[in-house]
């Protein structure tokens, strides 16, 4: 399905500015169905006497008039004529009489969308008219703050761009409305809205009570409460604000939005939206100590594996024979290998690491070790991007040995030469080739019977752990290439 802005560009000349004043109109249409009850679908016209319908939004408070999709279609502008109507005088049309649509009564009505003094759009909003409704006094107010907010689309004063806000979220309809009057004083509360202030500390009717000064009352933190406050009342001068979130003394957390009402450029209140997230934020405070914790047990680990591999060089440097001083050699750069990985998960903050930057610390650390008696130097093209924890440990190892093999058994001593470790990705594989230019394979090498501890290591860790393949064979310019694959996508 084609995106809004696809549509527009492919079907209509706008300009870049309403193409963006749509988009915020968009973002901001899940309020006007809820609090509308009705279904808003957005109306471009392509000439030709037809109109494209390049988005459409449904309510959650009620039941929808248009089940099947709508975005794409087009009607001649006869068969809607409210469309050219609400273009033509620039305000809201209202259809006299329903029309069946699909077998469902509904009724239409048209809002101009109007940006810079120009109508650019028609929103249509749709009623569905099958299920009767009782005007309760929560409908009656909803109602009445979605024609303040649609009169203010026709008037091209509703959406505006808002500064970027603090909190990546925002109250909806059924979170909690207040409807303030010019003076600041509450003329209705949801129910959600008194729960959310009960919570807060406020046990009494929010209606007729200037929210300004009870709402700072309720706020702890002194500059929360400042802030909220002055959030508020630039909603009642007109002026967009930000969504906050603020601390009450109690210790609920309330997320607040304030929207100016100022249907045909006069002052009718603000709208007050609340939202309950004293959970959502117990939540989020649970699973950053657990993510502190986990970080903190890598670090630990870490420190463990360091003392151990402090230990083996110890132990190495006390043993007598040379072949149990390259044992521990070997097992010591294992150990800090793996210890690198859990120092790099130590700073990470979602299990993911880096495997250039740690590639890039690991790799020099062997080779230098490994090639303490020759001149061969280690490189690493390519690139192998982010990967889970449970592939970098792995991953890791298996380079770490790789190299190690290279280094130390392709070359005769005091013989120079280059290790290359490349590595190409896509979106299901990791391709890595480690390749040298030393003496090449011996005869008759099987990698399924060699009985070196390294490559049985490297077998065991790509067959079990990666679930990938490896193959080790004969370079046509001399030398060994080994060729690793690894799938990235789905992993279980």
């Amino acid at each position: 399905m084609s995106t809004l802005s696809d549509l527009l560009a492919e079907h209509t000349s706008l300009s870049v500015a309403q193409v963006d004043h749509l988009q915020m109109v968009v973002a901001e249409w899940q309020l006007l169905a809820d609090l509308s009850f009705a279904d808003f679908l957005l109306w471009a016209d392509v000439g030709g006497g037809e109109f494209l319908c390049v988005a459409q939004a449904r309510p959650t408070t009620a039941l929808t008039a248009h089940a099947e999709d709508v975005v794409g279609s087009r009607i001649p502008a006869k068969e809607h004529p409210q469309l050219r109507k609400a273009i033509a005088e620039r305000r809201i049309c209202r259809e006299e009489d329903p029309r069946w649509y699909l077998g469902v009564p509904v009724r239409r009505e048209t809002i101009p969308v109007t940006h810079g003094g120009t109508v650019i759009a028609v929103l249509s909003r749709d009623t569905n008219l099958a299920v009767p409704r009782v005007p309760s006094s929560l409908e009656i107010a909803y109602l009445g703050v979605a024609g303040d907010l649609c009169q203010m689309v026709a008037d091209g004063t509703f959406p505006v761009a808002e500064p970027a806000p603090g909190v990546h979220t925002s109250p909806r309809v059924g979170d909690g409305l207040i409807r303030l009057d010019s003076a600041g004083s509450v003329v209705f509360a949801s129910p959600n809205a008194k729960s959310a202030y009960h919570r807060m500390g406020h046990a009494a009717d929010l209606v007729g009570a200037r929210l300004v000064p009870l709402t700072r009352n309720l706020i702890a933190d002194p500059f929360d409460a400042t802030e909220v406050a002055q959030r508020i009342l630039a909603a009642l001068d007109g002026q967009p604000s930000m969504r906050v979130e603020a601390e009450s003394r109690r210790g609920a957390t309330v997320l607040f939005r304030a929207l100016p009402l100022r249907p045909a450029d006069q002052p009718a209140g603000a709208l007050v939206l609340v939202r309950d997230v004293t959970e959502v934020r117990r939540r989020d405070r649970a699973l950053m100590s657990k993510d502190a914790t986990i970080r903190e047990i890598h670090h630990r680990v870490k420190n463990n594996l360091q003392t151990v591999a402090a230990l083996l060089r110890l132990q190495s440097r006390r043993a007598t024979s040379q072949e149990a001083k390259e044992a521990l050699a070997e097992s010591m750069r294992r150990v800090a290998a793996i210890a690198m990985v859990h120092e790099t998960l130590s700073t990470s903050v979602d299990e993911r690491v880096d495997l250039d930057s740690l590639v890039d610390k690991v790799i020099p650390v062997v080779g230098d070790v490994a090639a303490a008696e020759s001149q061969v130097k280690v490189r690493r093209f390519g690139q192998f991007g982010v990967v889970a924890a449970e592939v970098a440990t792995p991953l890791v190892m298996v380079l770490t040995e790789l190299v190690q093999n290279a280094v130390g058994h392709a070359y005769p001593p005091g013989r120079s030469g280059e290790v290359l470790v490349s590595a190409e990705r896509s979106a299901r594989w990791l391709d890595v080739v480690v390749s040298d230019d030393g003496r090449g394979l011996p005869r008759g090498f099987s990698l399924e019977r060699t009985d070196g501890l390294g490559l049985q290591i490297v077998r065991t860790l790509v067959e079990t752990e990666l679930r990938g393949e490896l193959s080790l064979r004969r370079r046509e310019r001399g030398g060994t290439e080994a060729v690793l694959r690894i799938p990235l996508s789905h992993r279980r």
